[in-house]
């Protein structure tokens, strides 16, 4: 599996995420620091959401083999900016996440939007229900 590294705003799903592409219990957890688990490197939100801890994500982001830009479409703010996969040395996805709970609508605006900051391919998932984390799961697999 390629080593990822997760970006996104507090409560977005990261660490959720996390647990499940790594087959562990679901629990909810704040993450506090930087974590290594296997494949995955998963940050706090607050790296995206304050932009003086940017250069944070995009210096760790060297450890990795591709920046998961990671969506709540539930959520009313957007914090990643037109074209911000330029900012990493190395390729961006999408994924939305709650797809269980999140409406059409707010899926295909989460979708645009992760587009316009560079992310492809984006991919729709629920870690609760499963909905297409075998998909993603495919993605990341290292032959990609």
């Amino acid at each position: 599996m390629k080593n990822v590294i997760l970006v996104g705003t507090v409560a977005c799903g990261k660490t959720t995420l996390c647990q499940c592409l790594n087959g562990m219990e679901l629990s909810y957890k704040k993450t506090q620091a930087l974590e290594v688990i296997h494949h995955t490197i998963d940050t706090p939100g607050e790296y995206l959401e304050h932009r003086s801890f940017l250069r944070a994500l995009i210096t760790t982001s060297v450890e990795a083999d591709m920046v998961l830009f990671v969506l709540d479409p539930t959520q009313d703010r957007f914090m990643f900016s037109p074209g911000q996969s330029s900012s990493f040395p190395i390729p961006t996805a999408g994924v939305i996440t709650k797809a269980d709970v999140a409406t059409e609508a707010q899926i295909k605006l989460g979708k645009e939007l992760l587009e316009l900051a560079g992310a492809d391919p984006v991919f729709t998932v629920s870690s609760f229900t499963g909905e297409g984390i075998p998909e993603l799961t495919a993605f990341l697999q290292d032959d990609n």
